[in-house]
């Protein structure tokens, strides 16, 4: 006797698809989850007052590139890891060489291309020397001597003969460590991401089938 057997549909066509819905269903769930965590990241470093340029370092791509696969993920990242870093978790920031931080005051303005100054480019800058007041209570100064406060309330060279218009003006508090604030909660949002993953996967597979 013998027997023909044959399936309908056919069965290894069905597990093809099936894996194929699978495999689409885990890249979408990851494309969308890098998307959403990028997006939530943004909000947050906008939120916290950051700016959008701090904002817009934040990026996402999904892997493996240009094909579906259940083996997907998605990486979310900042350009500028260490700002970003400092912010996530508050660190204790010290002097590299043991004995000061210098923090630029209002009137020492900024370096050329709007950077953040040091005593030493303030002083090529300008071509004063800074004088170093200790104080025993609260943060010690460099001020310069003589100077003039421009309209945006910089110090500059003053050019006046008589002394008129002139003051000691603080130019940076020198302080021995800065505990930076905690702006961020990454970890938190990173979290909520992952946990939705699961889910996102089924409702992803169920919808596709049901198209």
């Amino acid at each position: 006797m013998k027997l023909n057997i044959s399936f309908s549909p056919d069965l290894v066509v069905l597990m093809r698809a099936e894996v194929a819905a699978g495999q689409k269903a885990v890249s979408t769930t990851m494309t969308q989850a890098g998307a959403s965590l990028k997006s939530a990241w943004r909000a947050q470093i906008t939120g916290a007052g950051l700016g959008q340029r701090l904002a817009n370092t934040i990026r996402s791509q999904t892997y493996p590139k240009g094909r579906n696969s259940l083996d997907a993920a998605a990486l979310v990242w900042s350009n500028a890891p260490v700002i970003i870093g400092a912010h996530d978790t508050g660190p204790l920031i010290r002097s590299g060489n043991g004995f000061w931080l210098a923090i630029p005051l209002p009137a020492a303005g900024k370096a050329m291309g709007g950077k953040r100054i040091t005593p030493g480019m303030w002083e090529q800058k300008t071509g004063l020397r800074l004088r170093f007041v200790y104080r025993s209570r609260g943060p010690s100064l460099l001020v310069a001597d003589a100077v003039r406060l421009n309209t945006r309330g910089q110090a500059a060279v003053s050019k006046s003969k008589t002394g008129r218009g002139q003051v000691t003006a603080p130019i940076f508090l020198l302080v021995r460590q800065v505990k930076l604030p905690k702006r961020l909660e990454l970890a938190r949002d990173a979290e909520r991401a992952l946990a939705a993953i699961p889910g996102s996967i089924v409702r992803n597979w169920v919808d596709d089938k049901l198209r």
